[in-house]
Order: structure tokens, then C-alpha cells, then sequence
């Protein structure tokens, strides 16, 4: 006699492959080779992070989170010019907890030092000035692109690249945009010694930091 654990254990386990490859079936081999190529900049992004955050090189981060910054952003770029891309499941497939990235975000904010807090518009059409502190964007936009990574690695690759375009779109592609402008605003001030909007303390660190560059 078949129980009815076992018979409903058959049953997700058949609805699950076929779920798989209805998604198989849906995106092509193109859609497939775009998705491999946001991994493969995702994850790269996130290694080259937990590097500059373990390496603590002020004076080298801030060129190093410039570009890292600047290419994770291409890849959202290449995410928000595709249609909307549409998860086969109504509800989001369970990836785990997030990491825990609050050892990651204390070594950046204890890098980055004073230059750390900063501020921008987070909407132009609604100018109201935020306050935030780059570490913590940074490990925000670290957890939304390990969401998507997770998701891709787990084969769930159109509901990767609906959480990668839709989070793009929402909240990591904004505060990675704010933070590259905070960053090139250090860099400006720098090599060009032109006026930016840092009290003393912060262009104080700017230099200190920048002033260490090989």
C-alpha cells in the first residue's frame, strides 16, 4: 500500500520537473546565453567587493569600487532595456536565508571611513535629499544581485532574471548610481581640486585615502 506522504512527495517532485521544463521549454538559448552573461558579471562584482573589503586598501578601493561599480551597472543597463521578463511561478522559489553580509559591510565602513556617509536624491522628481552611508548600499546591492545568483545557480533562470531586472529597476540600480557619483565626487576632488560638497573631516579622508595610491 502506497501512503500518502510518498504519493504527495511523487507528485511535487513531478510538478517541480515539469514546472522545469516548461521554463526550459519558454526561453531560448539566447535568453539562456544573456542570463549566463548577468551570472558571470554578478558574480565577479561580488567577488572583486569582499576582496576590496578584505584587502582594505583606501587608497586603492575607491578606483576599484569605481569600476566594479561602473560594470555591475552595464550589466543593469542590459538588464532594464529587455522587456519585462516574467517568473513561472506566482510565488518567488525559496533560495535560503540571505547571507549574512554585515561582516562585509563593517570592513567597508571602517575603510571608507569618514567619506562613508553621504547624500543624494534618491528620486529627481521627487528631490527630498537622503542620507546613507556607502557600506550599506553597497551590501544592499551585494544582497539583491546573491538573490538572483542564487536563483540562476538553483536553474530557476527566468525567475533570476526577473529578480535581477526587477531589484535593478526597484532598488540596487539607484543606489549603485548614487554611490558611483559619491565615489567619482572623492575622485574629482582629488584630481582635479575642485570644490564638492564634503565638509573638512570628509575631505580630509578623501585625501588621506587617495593619498595612499600606489
Amino acid at each position: 500500500m502506497t501512503s500518502t506522504s510518498s504519493t504527495d512527495g511523487a507528485h511535487e517532485a513531478g510538478s517541480g520537473l515539469a514546472e522545469g521544463l516548461v521554463e526550459a521549454l519558454a526561453l531560448d538559448a539566447e535568453t539562456h546565453e544573456f542570463a549566463q552573461q548577468i551570472a558571470d558579471q554578478v558574480a565577479s562584482f561580488l567577488l572583486a567587493l569582499r576582496a576590496i573589503a578584505e584587502e582594505a586598501d583606501g587608497g586603492r578601493a575607491i578606483s576599484l569600487l569605481l569600476l566594479e561599480i561602473s560594470q555591475v551597472l552595464l550589466a543593469g543597463a542590459r538588464l532594464g532595456a529587455q522587456q519585462d521578463f516574467t517568473p513561472h511561478s506566482r510565488y518567488q522559489p525559496d533560495v535560503g536565508p540571505e547571507p549574512d553580509l554585515d561582516e562585509l559591510r563593517m570592513r567597508l565602513a571602517a575603510m571608507l571611513d569618514n567619506i562613508d556617509t553621504y547624500s543624494f536624491v534618491f528620486d529627481p522628481y521627487v528631490p527630498d535629499v537622503v542620507e546613507s552611508q556607502l557600506s550599506d548600499d553597497l551590501a544592499a546591492i551585494a544582497t539583491d544581485l546573491d538573490t538572483g545568483l542564487r536563483h540562476f545557480r538553483d536553474g530557476n533562470v527566468g525567475e533570476a532574471l526577473w529578480w535581477w531586472q526587477f531589484s535593478y529597476v526597484s532598488s540596487w540600480g539607484n543606489l549603485a548610481g548614487a554611490a558611483l557619483n559619491a565615489l567619482l565626487s572623492v575622485v574629482a576632488h582629488d584630481r582635479l581640486d575642485v570644490d564638492v560638497d564634503l565638509d573638512a573631516d570628509q575631505v580630509a579622508a578623501a585625501d588621506a585615502l587617495l593619498g595612499d595610491r600606489p
